[in-house]
């Protein structure tokens, strides 16, 4: 561990944290942005990703010049919109709104766009926008009512989870699945490597 430079991502999502655990990268520490996330007037939803993902990011720093174990580290911070056309739709917390959501999915193509924003050690800020297209398949008022059920809707873009039951409900899709489960890893990683941060330490332990 001596010489790694440290990386915090700014995150308290367990699937961000599994994603980037996937690519065999383990944060030194998690930092939670606690941001307003709420959509601007007008905005649209590849803007709305990238603010909201430098936002997170620029919290995570600020918290991070205070601590004497974490100064200089890298940072991570992300932000996944889905949207049908140039309408976002809400991190569902309210069972009336997940249904509204899966009901506007049913049966049409929406898209998935992750703003990712690193902060590198000398407080360089970088951006990647990526964008997933993805297709519904026409879902019943069975299909609907079970999955609210579930639960597993709540606190979810979209009001669904693609890695869980919803699952499923996926006829195609076009890009990046890491990136509808929340943490693009390609880019992700480009990022990291392009800045030096050693990618592939934790790869000899697995």
């Amino acid at each position: 561990m001596i010489g790694r430079p440290k990386l915090v991502l700014a995150s308290g999502s367990p699937r961000r944290l599994s994603l980037i655990n996937q690519a065999g990268i383990e944060p030194d520490a998690l930092q939670p942005a606690d941001i307003d996330e709420m959509p601007l007037k007008g905005e649209l939803p590849r803007a709305c990703a990238n603010r909201l993902a430098r936002a997170k990011a620029e919290a995570a720093l600020s918290a991070v010049r205070l601590d004497d174990e974490l100064r200089g580290a890298f940072i991570i911070a992300a932000d996944t919109v889905v949207a049908v056309g140039r309408r976002i739709l809400p991190k569902a917390e309210l069972l009336d709104e997940a249904g509204q959501c899966l009901r506007l999915l049913s049966g049409r193509n929406h898209r998935v766009h992750t703003g990712i924003c690193m902060v590198t050690p000398k407080e360089t800020f970088r951006q990647r926008l990526v964008e997933t297209r993805v297709r519904f398949k026409r879902l019943t008022e069975d299909d609907i009512e079970a999955y609210l059920a579930s639960g597993e809707w709540r606190g979810k873009a979209g009001g669904y989870a693609a890695q869980g039951l919803a699952g499923s409900f996926i006829v195609k899709m076009v890009g990046s699945y890491s990136n509808v489960v929340g943490l693009p890893l390609y880019e992700t990683v480009s990022l990291l490597s392009g800045e030096g941060f050693p990618v592939h330490y934790g790869w000899l332990n697995t």
